[in-house]
């Protein structure tokens, strides 16, 4: 795509899913790439394996197109190590001039069952983390006066209520208009915001349905093109809204989901 080249790309949550697919798809580009991973959970042992094997796959398929990366480990809800993480990659990779806030957690239970630990935590990484993360990519755009893009991984829910996922909706409705704000905000100084709406995909954080053939069938039932999305799928609509291709959108949402916000149940007239 026009205008990836060279372009210095942090993606945060990079080492799986869609994340780890879209900094492969812009090495791909010929972007050099930060790939800024963090590991929680109580199984500490089993956690710091699959983290590294993570981190292992993705380093070595960007490695592969030649480009320059930085590896950041560094917690999105936290200010300080945004802070950090950010000074890193410009201090390894020259600059940034596309950040993508990809990193996101979600957590099951019924709404009246939620412990404000959890919605708490979910709110931190998905909302605050994308926030905290914006504001340094913006601070470092305008010290250098200099265009940028910022790209945000939403979802599908942040126009769909999610019951049992309420603290994941809130987050992603959230994103929406931290996207439209700050693209109307910075407009003016060549900074475009926008976001990307995946809908069912396969990746780690679907797992509970995606390893299972018959709840497989049933998400896909709901999706107009009959069949769930891909990491890949994601991370070449987000190489266009970075690249100059797109140099006319910002403070956009573009939906990936195979028609699901189409509200497929309504294909069929309910009466007459």
């Amino acid at each position: 795509m026009n205008g990836l080249k060279d372009k210095r790309v942090l993606v945060t949550g990079a080492t799986s899913g869609i994340g780890q697919a879209i900094a492969i798809r812009f090495a791909a580009e010929g972007a050099h790439v930060g790939i800024n991973y963090h590991s929680t959970g109580t199984k500490v042992t089993e956690t710091d394996t699959l983290v590294h094997k993570a981190i292992q796959e993705c380093t070595q398929h960007v490695a592969q197109y030649g480009v320059d990366y930085v590896l950041v480990q560094g917690d999105v809800s936290n200010e300080e190590d945004v802070t950090q993480l950010f000074a890193r990659v410009i201090d390894e990779l020259g600059g940034v001039d596309v950040l993508v806030n990809n990193a996101g957690i979600q957590i099951r239970a019924a709404s009246d069952e939620v412990e404000m630990d959890t919605f708490d935590r979910v709110l931190s990484v998905n909302l605050r983390g994308a926030y905290l993360c914006a504001r340094e990519a913006l601070r470092h755009f305008l010290a250098e006066d200099k265009p940028g893009v910022i790209v945000n991984v939403s979802s599908v829910h942040q126009i769909i209520p999610r019951p049992y996922y309420v603290s994941y909706s809130i987050s992603k409705g959230g994103m929406q208009n931290l996207t439209r704000t700050l693209a109307l905000e910075y407009a003016g100084r060549g900074i475009r915001v926008n976001g990307i709406g995946p809908g069912a995909t396969v990746t780690p954080i679907n797992e509970d349905w995606v390893n299972d053939p018959k709840k497989r069938a049933e998400v896909a039932e709901h999706i107009p093109l009959g069949r769930v999305g891909t990491a890949q799928e994601m991370a070449a609509v987000t190489a266009f809204l970075a690249s100059d291709d797109a140099a006319y959108i910002t403070g956009q949402t573009l939906f990936v989901d195979g028609g699901l916000t189409l509200y497929a149940d309504f294909r069929t007239p309910w009466s007459g």
